[in-house]
C-alpha cells in the first residue's frame, strides 16, 4: 500500500511515476469508501486526484501556497497533508472540516467555502510575498463553474495587468454542482491546445528580438506577424488578452504530463494560467455518470451508490419545485432563475417543463438578482432560488437593484438555518439581519413545506420584493394549522401561564419541543405563538396575543443581533410597559460543522436546554 506511507507532501517526493499511479487508485478507494461512511463531496473529489498529487510532488507545502477555490475538492490535499487517519470524522461535530481551515493545518492557507475567490486571496498572497522579498510559489486552483462568478474576473483583471508571479490553475471538467453555463463554458470548450503555439512564439520573439527595427513601418509588420501566427495557431486566447501566459489544456489524469507543465510553469515569470481538463467523478462510475448526484452526498452505501437513512417525506426545496410548475402554469409571466444551483433548489423539473422561462445564469448571485430586476420591470414574474449563504453575496443588488425600485421579485431562499455538515460557511443564519432593514421587502417564513405553495401565492399579489426562507430537508411537525398567507397574523398553537414563546418556521417544530419538555419534566404549560410574516409583524395582532402574559421567549435558527428577537424587541419597545423579553439563538455567527442536534446542544440551544433554562432562569423567579 503506498497511502499507507505517505503523511506528509515530503513523502510523494521520494515515490517514482509508477508509484504515483498506483497511488491515485488508492486513494480513489479510500476516499469512496470513507465518504460512503460520512457523507461529502465526493465528485469533484475524485476529478482532481492526480491534480493533487502533482501539485504537492511539484510544490513544497505550506512554504508555497495553493488556495482550493470553493474548498470541496480539497479532500484529497487533507489526505496528502497529515489528515487521512482523521477522515473517519469529516464533517462531525470536532473532526475535520470538509473544507480547508486554516486553524485546522498549516498547509490549509485560506478558509474557504464560497465560489470565485481563489484568484483574489492568491494575488494578495503573491503581493503580501514580493512586498516582504520571499521566494516561495503562490497557487491558485479553480474550476470552471468558479471561474464564471465576477470576482473571479476581477482577479484575473487585476492579476493580468501586473507582473507577480502567480500560477492560476483553471481545473476544467465541464461540470459544477449543476452543468457549466455561458460563454465562458462554450469558450472552454472551443480551446485547443497552446503547447504548439508557446514553441513558436518563443521562436518568434526570439528572431524579433535579434533584428534591428528601423521606423515604426518594420515595427508594426513584425508586430503583425507575431500576432498572426498567434491568431493562427491558438485563436487569440482570452487569458493571454488579460496578461497571463497561458499553458494547455492538458489531460488532468496524466501524472508525468501534469509534472511537467507545472515545473514549466515554474521557471516562468509573471501570472500564469495552467489550463486542465479533469472528469468530474472518475473512477467510480456512479458519480462519473451522476456527477451532480454525487456531488454533495451524505451517507451511502458504496457498492449500490443507495443512501442511507434518507428522509421519506417531501422537503421544503421539492415543495417548491411542485409549487412553481403549477404557479407557472396559472401564469405564464413566471420565470425562475437560479445560480448553479438547478437540482439543489428544486428546479430541475421546471427546467423540462418550461426551458424558455427558466435561467441558470452560472455561479453569480448578484447578476440572477439585477437580471431578475430587469425581468420584473418588463412586467415578468422572476423567482429566483438561492440558497442563504450565498445569497449574502448580493446584498447590494437586493438593496439597491430590486428594493429601492420596489420591484416584484420573489426570492426563495433555500437552506435558511443550520445546514449542518458543511460548517460555517453555509449556515444560513444571517439572512433576516440583513434582509429585514432593506426597504419595502416583506419576509415570510413557512413552517411546513405544504405552506411553500401557500407563501408564494401570497407573493406573487403582492407589490415589490417579497422573501420566502425555509430550512434544509423536511420537518418532524405534526400540526393542523396552515397558515393562511392570504392573512398572515400571528397564530395562537397553544395557551399557557406566565410565558408565551414567539416562533417562526424550523423554530416552531423546536417550541413545540420545548413546550412539550417543560409540560413533562415541569408540569407547567407556556404558550405557543407562530409569527408566520417576520418582516413586517403585524403588531396590533401580535399585542392582542401577547397582552396577558408578562414574559415572551423568542426562538430563531438565527443569529441574535438583528434576528427575529431583534425585532420583537423593537416592536415590543413601542409599549408603554414592555413585557420582559428573552430571546434564544446563536450568540455569534460561528457554527462548525456537525449534525444539527449535536450543534444546537453546543450552543446550549437543544430543546432540553432551552427548557431548562426557561423553568430555572425565567419561571421559576
Amino acid at each position: 500500500m503506498v497511502l499507507s506511507k505517505i503523511d506528509t507532501p515530503e513523502d510523494l517526493k521520494n515515490l517514482k511515476l509508477e508509484d504515483l499511479k498506483v497511488l491515485s487508485k488508492e486513494i480513489r478507494r479510500f476516499l469512496i469508501k470513507s465518504v460512503a461512511r460520512t457523507g461529502g463531496h465526493l465528485s469533484s473529489n475524485l476529478g482532481v486526484v492526480e491534480l493533487s498529487i502533482a501539485l504537492h510532488y511539484v510544490f513544497n507545502s505550506p512554504d508555497d501556497k495553493i488556495v482550493w477555490d470553493v474548498g470541496h475538492q480539497a479532500y484529497i490535499h487533507k489526505i496528502l497533508t497529515g489528515r487521512k487517519n482523521k477522515f473517519k470524522t469529516l464533517r462531525q461535530e470536532g473532526g475535520i472540516s470538509g473544507f480547508p481551515k486554516r486553524d485546522e493545518s498549516e498547509h490549509d492557507v485560506f478558509d474557504v467555502g464560497h465560489s470565485s475567490t481563489s484568484i483574489s486571496a492568491a494575488l494578495g498572497m503573491a503581493i503580501g510575498r514580493d512586498l516582504s522579498h520571499e521566494k516561495n510559489y503562490v497557487i491558485s486552483v479553480i474550476g470552471d463553474g468558479a471561474l464564471s462568478g465576477g470576482m473571479a474576473f476581477e482577479g484575473l483583471n487585476n492579476a493580468g495587468r501586473g507582473n507577480a508571479n502567480l500560477i492560476v490553475i483553471l481545473n476544467d471538467n465541464e461540470m459544477s454542482i449543476s452543468r457549466n453555463v455561458g460563454g465562458l463554458s462554450k469558450y472552454l470548450t472551443r480551446m485547443r491546445s497552446t503547447k504548439q503555439y508557446t514553441k513558436v512564439k518563443e521562436g518568434i520573439e526570439s528572431m524579433l528580438s535579434a533584428i534591428p527595427i528601423f521606423g515604426n513601418p518594420m515595427s508594426q509588420a513584425l508586430k503583425r506577424t507575431k500576432g498572426g501566427i498567434k491568431t493562427l495557431l491558438v485563436n487569440n486566447t482570452w487569458f493571454e488578452e488579460l496578461g497571463f501566459s497561458y499553458l494547455g489544456p492538458i489531460d488532468g489524469h496524466n501524472i508525468p504530463e501534469l509534472i511537467e507543465i507545472l515545473n514549466n510553469a515554474k521557471q516562468m515569470k509573471g501570472p500564469i494560467l495552467v489550463h486542465v481538463k479533469t472528469v468530474k467523478g472518475k473512477g467510480y462510475s456512479l458519480a462519473q455518470n451522476d456527477p451532480s448526484k454525487y456531488h454533495g452526498i451524505s451517507i451511502f452505501d458504496y457498492k449500490t451508490g443507495n443512501p442511507i437513512n434518507t428522509f421519506n417525506g417531501i422537503n421544503f426545496s421539492d415543495a417548491f419545485g411542485e409549487a412553481i410548475i403549477k404557479l407557472a402554469k396559472e401564469n405564464s409571466n413566471i420565470v425562475a432563475i437560479t445560480a448553479a444551483m438547478t437540482a439543489g433548489t428544486g428546479l430541475t423539473k421546471f427546467e423540462d417543463l418550461f426551458p424558455k422561462r427558466f435561467f441558470d445564469v452560472g455561479i453569480a448571485e448578484q447578476h440572477a438578482v439585477t437580471f431578475a430586476g430587469g425581468l420584473a420591470v418588463q412586467g415578468y414574474r422572476p423567482i429566483v432560488a438561492i440558497y442563504s449563504s450565498f445569497l449574502q453575496r448580493a446584498y447590494d443588488q437586493i438593496l439597491h437593484d430590486v428594493a429601492l425600485q420596489n420591484l416584484d421579485v420573489i426570492f426563495m431562499v433555500d437552506r435558511a438555518g443550520l445546514v449542518g455538515e458543511d460548517g460555517e460557511t453555509h449556515q444560513g443564519i444571517f439572512d433576516i439581519s440583513y434582509l429585514s432593514n432593506i426597504p419595502n421587502i416583506k419576509i415570510l417564513s413557512p413552517k411546513l413545506p405544504q405552506e411553500i405553495e401557500g407563501a408564494m401565492r401570497y407573493a406573487l399579489k403582492q407589490k415589490g420584493p417579497v422573501v420566502i426562507r425555509y430550512p434544509r430537508g423536511g420537518t418532524n411537525i405534526s400540526v393542523d394549522t396552515i397558515i393562511d398567507y392570504n392573512n398572515p397574523i400571528p397564530v395562537m398553537h397553544y395557551k399557557g401561564k406566565k410565558a408565551a414563546i414567539l416562533s417562526f418556521g424550523k423554530s416552531v417544530e423546536w417550541a413545540f419541543e420545548i413546550r412539550d419538555y417543560i409540560i413533562a419534566q415541569y408540569k407547567i404549560e407556556v404558550a405557543i405563538i407562530e409569527i408566520p410574516y417576520i418582516m413586517p409583524v403585524d403588531d396590533e395582532e401580535l399585542f392582542k396575543l401577547i397582552k396577558t402574559y408578562g414574559t415572551i421567549i423568542t426562538i430563531e435558527d438565527h443569529v441574535l443581533v438583528g434576528g427575529f428577537g431583534s425585532i420583537i424587541s423593537t416592536i415590543l419597545h413601542k409599549v408603554q410597559s414592555p413585557k420582559k423579553l428573552y430571546s434564544f439563538g446563536f450568540e455569534n455567527g460561528i457554527v462548525q460543522h456537525g449534525k444539527i442536534n449535536k450543534l444546537l446542544e453546543h450552543h446550549e440551544l437543544s430543546p432540553k436546554q432551552i427548557g431548562d433554562t426557561i423553568y430555572n432562569d425565567i419561571l421559576k423567579k
